[in-house]
């Protein structure tokens, strides 16, 4: 027996039992706006050409876009180094794009999320370039500066993330700045009060320009500790790539004095209504981290590494990471993503060529399924697979600077395939900033729309699949079977009970039916549920 028909017609979705905040349960699209559309022939993607294809992304019965930075920027790290929090960098557009993009997401029924960058800004930005100017300036604080130890080396022995020491020395002051990433990304001192006022006037600047929530880039990376205390070493790492993977990170990130300050962003998206507030939280402390930063008061929602970089989909893993999130008064609310801009294809990471059509099906429902709000990257509604980028095409300063151990974000970022027949893939008339998948033309939204048995059309269904239910919405989760093959778990709300069974390996695994079926993929028949298949009963 093969999945169920797809709807003919987006179900109504679900009216809450009681009244329930838009995010709680939403489905968010994220859009990289280098790779989403380009509307002037550069490349480049940009907010025009965001806008111009939204109607995509609300056909898919989304309820927000998350969209990824387009501020002023040297773009060292591709907008993550921010150089000007409350303008628009001319590569994407200016602000008044930015004002026509949510204008027309709001006619489309889609909220707007957008990404802050709050631990780091750019070297470029005027708070750094007045901060380094002198050891006596307003600004003088706002960073991370310290004096090098007597013999002259670095103040701790703190690493970054992209690799080598997290400290820089700078002629003018006569010190070290630190900085988490590049040494283009100095870090802030989210100690100082002026600092944290000046954030909180950021959110303020754009609540007021129409946007609808925020996702809080590497939060936990806010604050160090004041007394640049040393890092542990790991005893035997996993990994050995960068310096960053051989020691605990306890001293430059994971503050307690960040939580005050969250408290501080969740009451000033309060005051805007219905505002979102998603922190991204990752490193060896997530899991506390995630509790204590959704915890009542504090930010609405956070998202980890949970499934980003785990190289294989196990039920096991499904049932530990819903776990820690149980449905229970004072505990938070999960998002959950399966791809972003940092990680890799899920289809190049979870399973085989062979399989790879049938469980891209499955692993949307599993998505859609979970207790949580959750989170499509721009492209997994195509299934589209990781790129193998040439070093010499590389752009990801990360993958540039540990080639060849670490694997390129750019595989990640590459362009949306939008026309099949157009030289640019309907994405650019110019020449890409990234090249496209060998196998992704073969994919282009215009291919799959023509198809009612695409991946496309299974997204919209499952995504109205998921609306239409209040239990997979809002209800609770509880697991009945984590196995080798078989993951199993109810979700229950009100009087409505639904059982989710998925078999995540290549080999048929049993199943027995305890109820109607409401939606499936793959094959269920025989008493078996086939390789990589999915059910869904009302019971």
């Amino acid at each position: 027996m093969s999945s169920a028909a797809p709807f003919a017609e987006p179900p109504v979705r679900a009216e809450p039992a009681a009244a329930e905040p838009w995010w709680r349960g939403a489905t968010i699209y994220q859009i990289y706006p280098r790779s989403f559309c380009d509307s002037d022939g550069d490349g480049i993607g940009d907010l025009r050409g965001i806008t111009a294809r939204l109607t995509h992304v609300a056909d898919l019965g989304v309820d927000a876009v998350w969209v990824s930075p387009f501020f002023t920027s040297p773009m060292k790290d591709f907008g993550y180094d921010v150089a000007d929090y409350r303008d628009v960098d001319p590569i994407f557009g200016t602000l008044a794009d930015f004002d026509a993009l949510i204008a027309r997401a709001h006619a489309l029924g889609l909220k707007v999320l957008i990404d802050l960058v709050f631990s780091h800004t750019s070297d470029q930005h005027r708070w750094f370039v007045e901060s380094r100017s002198s050891r006596t300036n307003d600004k003088a604080d706002w960073y991370v500066w310290a004096d090098p130890k007597p013999d002259g080396s670095p103040p701790s022995n703190w690493q970054s993330v992209f690799g080598g020491p997290s400290w820089t020395w700078d002629a003018r002051r006569e010190q070290y700045y630190h900085h988490n990433f590049l040494k283009e990304q100095p870090q802030l001192n989210g100690h100082h009060p002026a600092v944290q006022q000046a954030l909180l006037d950021i959110v303020s600047f754009w609540l007021d320009r129409g946007v609808d929530g925020f996702r809080f880039d590497a939060v936990n990376f806010m604050m160090h500790d004041p007394r640049l205390t040393d890092n542990p070493p790991v005893v035997n790492p996993t990994q050995r790539t960068r310096p960053f993977d051989l020691q605990h990170h306890f001293h430059n990130q994971s503050q307690p004095e960040i939580l005050p300050f969250l408290e501080r962003l969740r009451a000033l998206c309060d005051d805007h209504g219905a505002a979102f507030a998603l922190a991204e939280v990752g490193g060896e402390q997530a899991r506390e981290e995630m509790a204590d930063y959704t915890a009542p008061g504090r930010l609405h929602s956070a998202y980890g590494f949970d499934f980003l970089y785990a190289d294989r989909l196990t039920p096991a893993l499904v049932a530990e990471s819903a776990g820690r999130w149980p449905d229970r008064p004072g505990m938070g609310w999960p998002s959950w993503a399966f791809e972003n801009h940092d990680a890799p294809r899920a289809l190049s990471r979870w399973v085989d060529e062979a399989h790879a059509a049938q469980f891209a099906r499955t692993k949307l429902l599993l998505l859609a399924a979970l207790r949580g709000s959750i989170i499509l990257y721009q492209g997994e509604e195509l299934g589209l697979t990781q790129v193998e980028v040439p070093f010499e095409l590389l752009q990801d300063p990360e993958a540039i600077a540990n080639w060849p151990q670490t694997l390129s974000r750019d595989g990640v970022r590459t362009p949306m395939p939008w026309s099949r027949g157009e030289a640019g893939l309907g994405f650019t008339s110019g020449t890409p900033w990234l090249p496209f998948g060998a196998d992704h033309t073969a994919l282009s939204v215009d291919a799959q729309a023509a198809d009612p048995e695409s991946l496309l059309h299974l997204t919209r269904s499952v995504i109205a699949l998921r609306n239409a239910h209040q239990a997979l919405r809002w209800g609770s989760l509880d697991i009945v079977e984590a196995g080798e093959q078989r993951l199993v778990f109810d979700r229950l709300r009100g009087g409505q009970r639904l059982r989710c069974s998925f078999n995540l390996s290549a080999d048929p695994a049993a199943f027995a039916p305890v109820g109607t079926i409401i939606f499936s993929t793959g094959d269920h028949a025989g008493g078996e549920l086939g390789p990589f298949a999915a059910v869904i009963e009302e019971f």
